[in-house]
């Protein structure tokens, strides 16, 4: 495998349960072709990557056939091949006839004739970073989910908070709901906890709090804002999850990335970038990547790592800004 003339192909045709394996003769030799069928548990996995090491592979192909491939990928990745990763589309567009029983055998011969185009797969600490945001934003979803069902309850009994305050999960919305939750009858006195604009509109709020809610949409609106506080919880720990992963995968980096007029420290897009190895554009000064004038942008510094990374350095499925500039810190 040292040699850089030395190739052999290997086809893989990944199901649920079971992954066939079809190992050609190596490029110029007329050796005979191998076939094993291995069970796809963590063992036999492994077992997979030995045999295919003893059989001094040095390309191996398979099909994204759902989620199944990416256990096979991860062992596989340990071993020092070179893995590619087949579109299904792109598959079915190869000329030649593709068969389930013929399906790996089929493969190893397309990658041996370099037929094939292989899909991106980022490292691994990138898939990992992926793998968080999506759950993040998951949960984002189910919070709306809930909020939204929280406010359909609140509507069932005539609590009209959400038509006099913009946010019913505001500071005001919050304490509210708490103090319906706790029985308060007094709509006048609790229409007094506003806050910031909605002073102004405590007459309005003591009409929409004036409302019906039954002993089991109480129970309802109990159980729903339980369920968002550990939805909220589990957002801010993945959230925490992400910021840790991103500083140390910057690798001492620091940068800044342009929001509004005003240049700011590189967000987890741009910081994911430089871990994938996305071209970033490092220059000594701000170069325009925002309006202040070059006079006021401060001076990079060697030492400590400073760029000014272009828009263009973004990897997919990561978040455009996971964080917001408020009062000159993040929030």
């Amino acid at each position: 495998m040292s040699d850089s003339a030395y190739r052999r192909c290997c086809g893989i045709d990944v199901h649920k349960k079971s992954v066939t394996v079809h190992v050609l003769p190596p490029d110029g030799s007329r050796g005979e072709d191998k076939s094993r069928v291995f069970r796809t548990f963590t063992r036999d996995l492994e077992r997979l990557q030995l045999w295919l090491r003893q059989c001094k592979v040095t390309d191996v192909v398979m099909e994204s056939t759902g989620q199944y491939w990416r256990p096979v990928w991860n062992i596989l990745e340990e071993g020092g091949m070179r893995l590619v990763l087949m579109n299904p589309q792109h598959v079915r567009g190869l000329r030649g006839r593709k068969t389930d029983p013929g399906d790996a055998k089929w493969l190893a011969g397309h990658l041996a004739r370099g037929e094939l185009q292989g899909s991106f797969v980022a490292p691994l600490p990138v898939r990992e970073l992926r793998e968080l945001t999506r759950l993040r934003v998951h949960l984002l979803q189910d919070s709306n989910r809930v909020k939204n069902r929280i406010g359909q309850v609140c509507e069932t009994g005539n609590v009209k908070i959400s038509s006099v305050a913009s946010d019913l999960f505001g500071a005001t919305g919050r304490h509210l709901l708490q103090g319906i939750l706790e029985g308060k009858r007094d709509a006048a006195w609790m229409a007094d906890w506003a806050r910031g604009k909605l002073r102004s509109r405590r007459g309005e709020l003591r009409l929409a709090l004036e409302g019906r809610l039954s002993e089991h949409q109480r129970q309802l609106l109990r159980r729903l804002l339980e369920q968002l506080a550990q939805l909220e919880t589990h957002i801010q720990k993945v959230t925490s999850e992400i910021e840790s992963r991103v500083a140390d995968q910057c690798f001492g980096m620091r940068g800044t990335w342009p929001v509004g007029r005003r240049c700011v420290p590189v967000t987890t897009r741009a910081a994911a970038s430089a871990r994938a190895g996305v071209r970033a554009k490092a220059t000594g000064r701000c170069g325009g990547c925002c309006a202040r004038p070059p006079g006021r942008h401060p001076a990079p510094k060697a030492a400590s790592g400073r760029h000014c990374i272009s828009a263009t350095a973004a990897v997919a499925a990561t978040p455009r800004r996971l964080w917001r500039w408020r009062a000159g810190s993040w929030s």
